[in-house]
């Protein structure tokens, strides 16, 4: 359900495309309390949400590879690449050039899922604050794993609803040793059912699945499956 200054949301106050559409039906279907203060603040947060799937595609679409920490690559002319695989951002270069060079020279770039997912949200959030807030926000930026500034409002809990522009996380407990990369996979809740994962591609939960339990013990009783952990991000404090 979804509350606005208080009040149930009328969804004839809102005039948006067909991507928000869904996430207004699928917030007004849920249990869950979406609460806003305003429908300004409503309107960004799907904004936020459309923003982080354009993006999603946008790196599905590229030339970025998939790989682990140890042999993680980027573009130097803008990061340093740290010891433990993450991307440092140089001094002097601005966050907002640094963060959307890596769609336009992706073939520079390699990283894992959960880096993926980071950087996904990072260029959202500039498409959806513009270039100078972005630039004064996240002046001291790095890309590891699920560091994030605090400036971007990463929550991660457990849900049993989650949105499109939400990140999800799909667990292999008896991967396989010989590739324990596939341990798991954090995807980006897509339109129409789909997630993005990256080095997985835009795919539906039963395929996310079946290919994980591919790279399972041969003897394993125990399948892939969706966990009840959500990531998302919030800057209605901010903005």
């Amino acid at each position: 359900m979804i509350q606005v200054a208080g009040m149930p949301f009328q969804p004839i106050d809102m005039n948006v495309g067909s991507m928000e559409e869904e996430i207004l039906k699928k917030m007004s279907e849920s249990q869950l309390l979406y609460s806003f203060t305003s429908n300004r603040d409503l309107l960004f947060d799907l904004t936020l949400r459309r923003n982080i799937i354009d993006s999603a595609n946008e790196m599905n679409n590229s030339k970025a590879a998939f790989t682990t920490f140890q042999y993680s690559q980027c573009n130097v002319t803008y990061w340093n690449l740290t010891n433990t695989g993450g991307f440092l951002l140089k001094p002097y270069v601005r966050p907002s050039e640094a963060i959307m060079d890596i769609n336009q020279n992706s073939s520079l770039y390699a990283f894992e899922c959960a880096t993926a997912c980071m950087i996904v949200f990072y260029q959202a959030v500039l498409k959806s604050i513009g270039v100078l807030h972005f630039d004064s926000l996240f002046q001291n930026m790095y890309l590891y794993s699920w560091n994030g500034d605090a400036d971007l409002g990463i929550n991660t809990s457990h849900a049993n609803h989650f949105l499109p522009g939400d990140v999800v996380y799909f667990d292999n407990p008896d991967f396989h040793p010989n590739t324990p990369w596939y341990r798991g996979v954090n995807a980006v809740a897509m339109s129409n059912g789909k997630f993005f994962g990256h080095g997985f591609g835009i795919l539906t939960a039963e395929e996310l699945l079946s290919f994980l339990n591919s790279f399972r013990l041969p003897a394993s009783l125990r399948p892939a499956y969706l966990t009840s952990l959500v990531t998302k991000i919030s800057l209605l404090d901010k903005f």
